[in-house]
């Protein structure tokens, strides 16, 4: 908001200064490239004022790595997220990135910073995330709570499910454990799991198994738009439809324009 307006209102600073004060036990904020949230200014003038824990959370590029070395905060928490995403939908693929992230923890700890990474809840990725040497890890939520909406009961199981019950009506799941959960309704997903390797073939840019757009729903190649399931986020047909509608709507400007 003070960024669209201009000016200083409302001030970072001092709601920084007033979350202390209410209780706080620290503050974490999220240096964006081009600045829309929290300024590089921010962050600086932040620093010194702050008495509680400071947590700097952003994608390791090298201007953050920068600032972040410069500054010194308490905790740096590192994010998968391309430079024009609007928020974090992922975690770390610590597997494939585990030489770039040990690096980045190594730099990290060398100056005296706690670090942390961005995951998911996989076992797996979690275990190469301490073998990069991160202190701690930050657990990406969304397909919990996601499906705590339905069953909260269900959204903390590991279990998978192997049976739903009932014969006129859903009366509950039968869970790989063998535990029966009772359910009023279920929600079913159908349709085609998103793919990338159309987009990979042309070029357009994959990150984390997720095709790189813009606000527009365009890619990386010039005139080639994506929507849906391929782009990442909540897996929704909502959501897949108003991607869809802006997608076409820009390809056609775009075509019309020649």
């Amino acid at each position: 908001m003070r960024n669209a307006r201009g000016g200083n209102n409302p001030d970072v600073v001092k709601v920084a200064l007033d979350c202390e004060a209410f209780g706080a036990e620290g503050i974490t904020v999220h240096p964006r490239p081009d600045e829309r949230h929290i300024r590089r200014s921010d962050v600086y003038e932040l620093r010194p004022l702050l008495t509680t824990e400071f947590n700097i959370e952003g994608y390791p590029a090298p201007e953050f790595v920068d600032l972040v070395l410069k500054v010194k905060p308490h905790q740096v928490t590192l994010v998968p997220d391309a430079p024009d995403q609007i928020t974090s939908n992922a975690g770390w693929d610590t597997k494939t990135n585990l030489s770039f992230l040990t690096e980045l923890m190594d730099t990290f700890g060398q100056a005296g910073i706690r670090t942390s990474i961005f995951v998911g809840t996989d076992k797996e990725m979690i275990e190469y995330a301490a073998k990069a040497g991160a202190d701690r890890v930050e657990l990406y939520t969304e397909p919990y709570a996601s499906a705590y909406v339905g069953s909260p009961e269900v959204a903390v199981r590991p279990e998978k499910i192997d049976a739903i019950l009932g014969e006129q009506k859903v009366t509950g799941v039968q869970l790989s454990g063998g535990d029966v959960v009772e359910l009023a309704g279920v929600f079913v997903a159908l349709g085609v799991a998103g793919s990338t390797a159309l987009a990979r073939k042309i070029g357009a840019a994959v990150e984390n198994d997720r095709i790189v757009t813009d606000e527009k729903m365009q890619t990386t190649v010039p005139g080639l738009y994506a929507a849906g399931d391929c782009t990442g986020g909540l897996l929704q047909v909502a959501k897949a439809v108003y991607e869809g509608a802006l997608a076409g709507t820009e390809a056609a400007k775009a075509l019309r324009k020649g």
